[in-house]
């Protein structure tokens, strides 16, 4: 890893606005999640961004950390809820690995595939699909039907329309 000095001016600001959105308490959950998932071998972190970035990372190679996010990704975590590779190993968004747990986390207990272990509770149920089926003569009923999102015409009138363009007369 190379040597990374202070930063400064708006670099320092953007990176004191991502560190802030680094949850403790839900790497406490994220921790359980994975002793239950990996066993308790693998130990416990030290609290904090630190802590947990180092016990993620610990003796882990960049490559590893890649082939965590392409098992991921072909498990359906979607691109746009994955980390970078060098948010986790050298702490640049933590914040962004939490987000990739959680989106894992989530897609596992929706999937309810037997890959999940732990308390279906730390995770939400992503949603899912609701197909609906309707019969031909329903589809047709419903071609006769207004909706009340076409509004309503009721009660209109131009009645105090000017010209365009014209300011309005004021009488005194």
């Amino acid at each position: 890893m190379a040597n990374k000095g202070p930063s400064y001016g708006m670099s320092r600001e953007v990176q004191s606005k991502i560190e802030k959105k680094y949850d403790e308490e839900l790497e406490e959950r994220l921790v359980e999640w994975i002793i239950v998932q990996c066993g308790p071998d693998v130990g416990r972190p030290d609290r904090g961004r630190l802590g947990f970035q180092v016990w993620l990372k610990n003796g882990v190679q960049m490559e590893q950390v890649a082939q965590f996010l392409k098992a991921a990704e072909d498990y359906g975590v979607i691109k746009t809820d994955m980390f970078q590779t060098v948010d986790l190993f050298e702490g640049k968004d933590m914040a962004a690995v939490q987000r990739t747990l959680m989106a894992l986390g989530s897609l596992a207990v929706t999937k309810n595939d037997g890959h999940y272990r732990g308390d279906p509770n730390w995770f939400m149920k992503k949603a899912q699909e609701h197909k609906r089926e309707f019969t031909e003569s329903q589809l047709q009923e419903g071609k006769h039907v207004i909706g009340l999102q076409m509004g309503s015409n009721r009660g209109a009138s131009q009645a105090g329309m000017t010209g365009y363009g014209r300011p309005r007369q004021i009488i005194s």
